[in-house]
């Protein structure tokens, strides 16, 4: 893969997924990624200390609800964990950046903003329309 400076970001002026930009959106995944699973450990450790119950019901009730969102937190962060890993894969057999409806360029402000997105804008926006109809 090509060695990208720290202040490297992808413009519209260059080659589209060139190997520079393959390694930079590489590396804002790995980021990513690696964020996700340290405070997933946190998360854990925390569920492992906090083990003794509370003698108030009030405090007990309210512990439950901070564990239960919590919870539910790690496990929307599991779910981006497994997408962030799709799009590694991606970007190794060369399909990232790209629409996977349409096969049209995804576009850099959409991947900057969302680097697992698979749609293009135009394509997600239509896949909500539909969704809206069936609602």
């Amino acid at each position: 893969m090509a060695k990208i400076s720290k202040n490297y970001k992808p413009t519209q002026k260059e080659k589209f997924m060139n190997a520079k930009m393959k390694e930079y959106f590489k590396q804002k995944l790995l980021i990513w990624k690696n964020e996700l699973l340290k405070e997933s450990s946190q998360t854990l450790n925390n569920l492992q200390s906090d083990n003794e119950a509370k003698p108030d019901i009030t405090d007990r009730a309210s512990e439950e609800i901070d564990r239960s969102f919590e919870l539910r937190t790690r496990d929307r962060e599991r779910k981006l964990i497994n997408k962030i890993n799709s799009a590694l894969q991606r970007i190794e057999d060369g399909s990232y950046g790209y629409c996977e409806e349409t096969g049209e360029p995804i576009g850099l402000k959409r991947l900057e903003a969302r680097p697992v997105a698979t749609l293009s804008l135009e394509a997600q926006e239509m896949h909500e329309k539909a969704e809206k109809r069936l609602n």
